[in-house]
């Protein structure tokens, strides 16, 4: 951007940000963007996503890059008074006004809604009664953009901490944190030679901690693609429990368009433990091909306690702006136990029309992975979990991880479509699973 903080008039916006990204990929090896601009004018509409998007989409596949944007702000709207801020949250932040803002809504990068750190209110003013509070900790923040995104997609993928704003009915208005340093969340300040620090609120707080967490996800894979780092940090988000009780009058659906996958553990996101194991693999298929991954299973996960299994998938589409049919190539997963593998080839593999249909898997050997094929599919950030209470030992100690490529009209010049698979199988912290399986692995490899 200028001097002036604007693009410039020419060329277009999608080429200027085209032209700095690609630039900074190779002439500093950059892999981590964050993109925190939008266009609040352009609200997704639910059609086609807009140019910025849509160039931003083919840079994160052509430069394997992490690009991470912020789902944008937008002050309440409900009602004609001011207090409705507080007393009509959440309900406001599903007007369809409060829709991303371009390019938020693109598929193959990462965007970001923000989460409120707190209520707002520091002890200087915690006396005066008539200041009060919209959120408290890790509730959705007033101000946050809210999916679908295209197709329906799962939108925002991810949230982090971006401030809250609080209301002040002596100044008349809304209090955010560059006018609140509490309401905020602290920054640097811009004129760094007059003040080192400030604090702001909006959800492009919250991608830069985003950006955190997957730079240090980089600095232990350093080889790891961008497909990667986005499977790990999507399988190690959970939305926070304040957010879901706060949310849940809105229903599942509301859950996921504000909230996405959730907020991020980075811990949990590069490491195992003694109870926690994270499984992972980067690969590429064929379009209308499959792959069937082995997922050992080990006594102790079998027996009795709550243990679950999450998987993350991970792609990255040719897109093309013009189509209805946004991206190019889809794929998505299956988990399967106690079925022979030579059923699960036989059931998946394309068959002739000389050879019938193929035969049927029994829906006992399906795992009821949450949320279901219909809700994660659309998008290209895909994440599900299934939890067990009760002993598995009939369905013995190998489940099957199905990954499929179904080819579009990117079939007419792609052969091949890359991605990463991440899986977790987390049990009770009093049982070591993660020593179990690793002697497991050994002996198999």
């Amino acid at each position: 951007m200028n001097e002036r903080g604007q693009f410039d008039a020419r060329p277009l916006v999608p080429s200027q940000l085209c032209d700095a990204l690609t630039a900074r990929t190779q002439r500093f090896r950059c892999r981590l963007f964050v993109v925190a601009l939008g266009d609040p004018k352009r609200p997704y509409d639910g059609g086609k996503v807009g140019p910025w998007a849509a160039t931003l989409d083919e840079l994160a596949r052509e430069l394997d890059s992490i690009i991470i944007v912020s789902a944008g702000n937008r002050a309440p709207r409900s009602g004609n008074r001011l207090e409705q801020a507080i007393t009509e949250y959440p309900d406001y932040l599903l007007e369809p006004a409060n829709r991303l803002c371009e390019p938020a809504g693109a598929m193959n990068v990462l965007t970001v809604g923000a989460l409120a750190h707190g209520e707002g209110i520091g002890p200087d003013l915690a006396e005066h009664v008539h200041i009060r509070p919209i959120t408290r900790a890790f509730e959705p923040a007033p101000f946050t953009r809210i999916g679908p995104g295209i197709g329906g997609s799962i939108k925002p993928d991810l949230v982090d901490i971006g401030g809250t704003m609080v209301f002040d009915p002596a100044v008349a208005r809304l209090r955010l944190g560059e006018d609140l340093p509490t309401a905020g969340v602290l920054t640097l300040h811009h004129r760094f030679l007059d003040r080192l620090f400030t604090a702001g609120s909006g959800t492009s707080y919250a991608a830069p901690r985003v950006a955190h967490k997957a730079a240090q996800i980089l600095a232990r894979f350093p080889g790891a693609s961008a497909n990667l780092v986005r499977a790990l940090l999507a399988g190690a988000a959970r939305i926070p429990d304040e957010a879901q009780l706060r949310l849940q009058t809105l229903g599942d659906d509301a859950v996921r368009s504000i909230c996405g996958h959730g907020a991020v553990d980075s811990e949990r996101a590069a490491y195992s433990d003694d109870h926690r194991v994270v499984l992972y693999a980067e690969d590429e298929l064929a379009l209308d091909h499959f792959a069937v991954y082995q997922l050992p299973i080990p006594e102790p996960f079998q027996s009795g306690g709550r243990r679950s299994i999450r998987v993350t998938l991970a792609f990255d589409p040719p897109v093309r702006h013009t189509r209805a049919d946004y991206a190019g190539i889809g794929m998505n997963f299956r988990l399967l136990r106690g079925c022979d593998p030579d059923l699960i080839f036989e059931h998946f593999r394309r068959r002739t029309q000389e050879e019938g249909r193929q035969p049927d898997i029994d829906s006992r050997f399906d795992c009821d992975l949450k949320p279901g094929p219909r809700e994660r599919e659309r998008g290209t950030l895909q994440t599900a979990s299934v939890t067990f209470t009760r002993g598995t030992e009939a369905y013995g100690d190998n489940y099957y991880l199905v990954v499929r490529c179904d080819g579009g009209w990117a079939g007419t010049f792609e052969t091949q479509q890359r991605f990463a698979v991440v899986v977790e199988l987390t049990h009770q912290a009093e049982v070591q699973l993660y020593e179990r399986l690793r002697a497991r692995v050994r002996v198999q490899g």
